[in-house]
């Protein structure tokens, strides 16, 4: 185990100019990213589908985000960062120009499944140059910036969402196609290499499957994710059974953002001393709180509390979770093992919203939140054993 080197605290003029470019071409596409929670409407007001045929398209898209993610990873390491963001964002904007101009159902779904295998392909490429800027000991600030700045364009988003959503829901896919093209004109144009050389080690070589480490990280990753989906799906049914306004919603939201911005320049001082599993077991402890009051709020104040404490928490695991798997990696591999460590998501997506329904048809909203303030207070007893497997070879 290295000797700690206290954390920098990063802000908009002390991090990699590198950082600085991706953090403004990532929120330049999060301000046009709304288009996938409208899906389900395009094909059901617009072309006709029933439920449960637009729930299996929404699920075929899904599950080919999984495949998505690990060809961003692999590409990532062998043809370059630069590359591989700028060709799935340009895939992710020809088959959302697909879904706006598709005349039927079966054309749609097909456009859904290529949405699917290009939506992550940008997302290791763009998680490994954060990792690549930084060192070891500012990384989990870094990534915590990076999550704050498209938190606050996802709040603007849906704001932009509503305003177009009642004009033509095909237009929202329209816009968002040329956020993604904007976003990629950012990062071709502005953003530095390097590119892969070839005197670096084959890329091909590296084995993330392999790392026993990395799948100990990716199980306690998932629950993690399967948590953060829990409360994204269950946040606006709770309100709605709470007799509040829908107005509400926005608001919460957007103390969510405003938390994660708040907090982030924070991020340094707060992990100062401390490393990243101990970091992390107080974390999951603060968002198991926020998740219980969120149970029992009964009116907005309760419910902005809540957000603030589960958001609190939310900043520190998101940044020093990536930090963790990047540490894992080998240089030249660091993309794969970043995309392997991602599939978390993917398998939260798929389980969260069965797992919620569930939940709240059959339990209720307090019982659909106290089982993810559980999963939160079981990650966070796990960290002690986390750090066994891996603090010998993460510099926390």
């Amino acid at each position: 185990m290295t000797a700690r080197t206290t954390p920098r605290a990063l802000t908009w003029r002390t991090v990699p100019r590198s950082l600085r470019i991706l953090i403004v071409a990532r929120t330049v596409n999060r301000l046009g990213a709304f288009s996938m929670a409208f899906l389900g409407l395009l094909l059901t007001e617009r072309l006709g589908a029933s439920l449960p045929t637009a729930g299996a398209v929404l699920a075929a898209f899904g599950l080919a985000t999984i495949p998505s993610r690990l060809i961003g990873g692999r590409l990532a390491d062998r043809i370059g960062r630069r590359r591989t963001i700028a060709l799935g964002l340009l895939g992710c904007a020809a088959s959302q120009l697909w879904l706006a101009a598709s005349p039927s159902l079966t054309s749609a779904a097909l456009a859904a499944v290529a949405f699917g295998l290009a939506f992550e392909i940008y997302e290791p490429a763009s998680q490994a140059i954060v990792a690549d800027v930084t060192e070891p000991q500012d990384r989990p600030a870094a990534y915590a910036l990076l999550w704050a700045s498209t938190a606050v364009a996802g709040v603007l988003a849906g704001l932009i969402a509503g305003a177009v959503s009642g004009v033509d829901l095909r237009l929202l896919f329209v816009i968002d196609a040329a956020s993604c093209l904007a976003c990629a004109v950012i990062v071709v144009g502005l953003l530095p290499g390097p590119e892969q050389t070839t005197d670096r080690p084959d890329a091909s070589t590296v084995r993330p499957w392999r790392d026993a480490r990395l799948l100990l990280l990716l199980g306690v990753g998932t629950v993690f994710a399967t948590i953060m989906m829990l409360m994204v799906m269950a946040l606006p049914l709770t309100l709605s059974e709470r007799g509040l306004p829908a107005w509400n919603l926005g608001v919460v939201l957007a103390a969510g953002a405003l938390t994660s911005v708040v907090a982030t320049p924070f991020v340094p001082g707060i992990t100062a001393g401390r490393d990243s599993f101990a970091t992390m077991r107080g974390a999951y402890v603060v968002l198991a709180v926020g998740l219980v009051l969120t149970a029992y709020a009964d009116g907005l104040g309760v419910f902005l509390l809540a957000t603030v404490v589960c958001g609190l928490g939310e900043v520190l695991l998101l940044g020093h979770s990536q930090s963790l798997a990047a540490g894992l990696a080998p240089d030249h591999g660091r993309a794969a093992y970043l995309a392997v460590f991602g599939l978390s998501w993917g398998v939260a997506t798929t389980v969260a919203p069965v797992l919620g329904t569930q939940l709240l048809a059959h339990a209720g909203p307090i019982v659909a939140w106290l089982v993810p303030a559980a999963g939160a207070l079981l990650c966070g007893l796990a960290q002690p054993a986390l750090r066994r497997r891996l603090g010998a070879s993460h510099d926390a």
